[in-house]
């Protein structure tokens, strides 16, 4: 069942209740009316009769019937009964006797004052009349004709109201559910016009103020996200073809080179060693993509462990010196700092391979090739700032540099794939960690990682 007919179907519903409810309470609130309505003639009646024969000496029994028998405004089936004190009969319209009095149902109108009830067509009131000398026992009932009929006549308006609002509901209904689902069915025309290769569409919000514009603005937010996406990932195949075809290049034409003639040892040794630099810078390329591959994918949180930070600070600093003399790192860290601030949950060879990008990034792009590190924490975070003075970052090209083989464009000089700092960017988001990079061209650039410890 589509969404359409759901609608149509709750409003029959919901008004189905409505009108029943209704219908139920006006038809027993008239039921209660006519009755109470018959029962205060029924009394009226009894009592204008009761008094003519108790009280007017020249109206005996007879002659009361013979009035009530000629009374116009007897009601329909009228029976009036009247008892002393012993239970005797002193007047009576019931020669049929069509009502069934006994002593007990006397003796109950004497203790109650009043009684009402039902007695086939009858419906019957008891109650007690008194005078100077006695009191009475007065039973009249008669039948409601024309009460009833006015209950049936009613009865049957409501029946016929409820089936003609559930009519003018359906339809009602069925046109409103169309028009209220109108937008939602342009919307989802509109996105099946959308294709991979025109994802620059974006839905018409309308006004932008009910729910039909929020559902089409999250859907223009999330195509948004996906033209990014695709972006991002034909920009990244481009630039890593790229980055290995290079290097791929490279050695070709390197052996073909040597193929064209015999050369000496030292011509081959030269070749070989050049060969041998773009294979290491192959295999750089592809160990780092491979890491951001895993990183990007990171799901398993069994693989994080404790560890300590400051341990893997000193490790990273003694492998980038080993291979690069130059490098000048200094850790520092701060008093405040106890050792259960040092330890973190966290993948060890992930979290060394973002630290060494960082500080390798600040050494290779300062002119004194030093990083300064600072470790500091407080009762919930630890801080990891690296600091250098190097060449800096645009602010235009540091919204962009976590991006893959994304550089600024100030630092093509030096060389590098731009894989570093979206494999760095990559890990901290797996650690649940922050990243933020503060940069001024030619002043340096300030990288701080936030994580949460174990303390």
């Amino acid at each position: 069942m589509n969404i359409r007919n759901k609608l149509t179907l709750l409003f029959i519903v919901i008004v189905a209740i409505i009108i029943t409810i209704a219908s139920i309470s006006i038809y027993y609130s008239s039921a209660d009316y006519r009755q109470d309505d018959f029962y205060s003639r029924l009394m009226n009646k009894a009592i204008n009769t009761a008094k003519l024969l108790i009280e007017v000496d020249e109206v005996d029994a007879s002659l009361l019937r013979r009035i009530e028998r000629d009374n116009p405004l007897s009601l329909p089936k009228e029976k009036i009964i009247i008892y002393n004190y012993k239970n005797e009969i002193l007047f009576s319209t019931d020669e049929e006797r069509e009502l069934a009095i006994n002593n007990q149902l006397l003796d109950k109108i004497r203790l109650e004052d009043q009684v009402r009830f039902t007695q086939g067509e009858f419906e019957v009131l008891g109650f007690l009349f008194s005078d100077e000398f006695d009191r009475f026992v007065v039973v009249t009932g008669a039948t409601d004709i024309y009460g009833l009929k006015k209950l049936q006549n009613l009865r049957l308006i409501l029946i016929i109201v409820f089936c003609a609002s559930i009519v003018v509901v359906t339809f009602a209904g069925y046109v409103y559910a169309g028009r209220a689902l109108k937008p939602i069915s342009k919307v989802v025309a509109n996105v099946q016009d959308i294709s991979i290769s025109s994802l620059d569409v974006r839905l018409d919000e309308g006004n932008g103020k009910d729910e039909i514009a929020q559902l089409t603005h999250t859907f223009n937010e999330m195509l948004e996200r996906l033209e990014r996406a695709f972006k991002t990932q034909k920009n990244f195949i481009a630039n890593a073809s790229h980055e290995l075809r290079t290097p791929l290049t490279a050695i070709t034409g390197q052996l073909e080179v040597l193929l064209m003639k015999d050369r000496t040892t030292e011509e081959y040794k030269v070749a070989v060693q050049s060969i041998l630099e773009d294979i290491k810078n192959l295999n750089s390329i592809s160990n780092r993509l491979l890491l951001l591959a895993q990183a990007s994918n990171f799901e398993n949180e069994k693989q994080l462990e404790p560890l300590r930070i400051d341990e893997l600070l000193w490790q990273v600093r003694e492998e980038l010196i080993k291979h690069n003399r130059e490098y000048k790192i200094e850790i520092s860290l701060s008093v405040s700092v106890d050792d259960g601030h040092l330890s973190v949950m966290g993948d060890a060879q992930l979290l060394k391979t973002a630290i060494s990008n960082v500080i390798e990034n600040g050494c290779k792009y300062s002119q004194d090739h030093t990083v300064q590190v600072s470790l500091s924490a407080d009762e919930e975070f630890l801080l990891l700032k690296f600091k250098d003075t190097g060449i800096g970052i645009s602010p235009e090209d540091l919204k962009i540099v976590t991006e893959p083989f994304q550089r600024g464009k100030n630092a093509h000089k030096i060389k590098g794939h731009g894989i570093g700092l979206s494999l760095v960017s990559a890990i901290v988001k797996m650690h649940n960690a922050t990243l933020d990079i503060r940069s001024d061209l030619n002043q340096g650039t300030e990288v701080a990682i936030k994580m949460r410890h174990l303390a």
